[in-house]
C-alpha cells in the first residue's frame, strides 16, 4: 500500500526527498571542515597532531556518510513515500523559526536584552494569548533577571544596543 504524497493543496515533500537535500547539505558541510583542515594542516608535527588532524577525519566521516544518504535516497529500490510535513504544521514551524531568525537578526540592532523582551513579548501574545501589560511586564522583567545573572554575575559580555548604550549599561 502507498501512502499518500498529494493532497488538495498540492505537491507535498517526501521524506526520502528531504534525506537526500539534508545529506547533500551535510556533505557540503563536510567538505568545507576538510578543506580547511587541510589549510592549517592535517599532518604529525614535533609535538604530535596539527590543529587540522582531527577536524580532517570528522568531516571526512561526515561527507562519507552523507554520500551514502544520498545513494541510498537515489537509489533505493523502495523509497520512504510517506510525506515529510503536512502544511499545517509546517505553519506552526515558521509560527516559531520566523521570530527567531527576526530575533538573531533584532540582536545586531537592539542588542541581546531589548531583543530578548521583544521576543518573548511576541510570542507570550501570539501563542499564549496573555494581556499586552503582561507580555510587555514578564519580556523586560527575564531581560533585566538575564541582564544581572551574565553582565554582573557571571561578568559575561553580551551584545548591547542603543537603549543599553544610553543607559550606559
Amino acid at each position: 500500500m502507498e501512502t499518500r504524497t498529494r493532497t488538495a493543496e498540492g505537491r507535498l515533500v517526501a521524506v526520502w526527498q528531504v534525506d537526500v537535500v539534508v545529506a547533500a547539505i551535510l556533505a557540503a558541510i563536510g567538505v568545507v571542515v576538510m578543506l580547511d583542515s587541510l589549510r592549517v594542516g592535517i599532518g604529525w608535527g614535533f609535538e604530535g597532531p596539527e590543529a587540522g588532524f582531527f577536524p580532517f577525519f570528522v568531516g571526512l566521516l561526515l561527507f562519507g556518510s552523507a554520500l551514502v544518504t544520498v545513494a541510498r535516497g537515489l537509489f533505493a529500490a523502495k523509497r520512504d513515500l510517506d510525506v515529510f510535513v503536512e502544511p499545517v504544521g509546517f505553519r506552526r514551524v515558521l509560527a516559531v523559526l520566523v521570530p527567531s531568525i527576526l530575533y538573531v537578526v533584532a540582536i545586531q540592532f537592539l542588542g541581546i536584552y531589548v531583543a530578548s523582551a521583544f521576543l518573548i513579548a511576541a510570542f507570550m501574545r501570539a501563542i499564549g494569548r496573555y494581556g499586552y501589560l503582561f507580555c510587555v511586564g514578564l519580556g523586560v522583567a527575564v531581560a533585566v533577571v538575564l541582564y544581572i545573572l551574565f553582565e554582573l554575575w557571571f561578568q559575561v559580555p553580551l551584545p548591547k544596543g542603543p537603549l543599553e548604550a544610553a543607559l550606559n549599561l
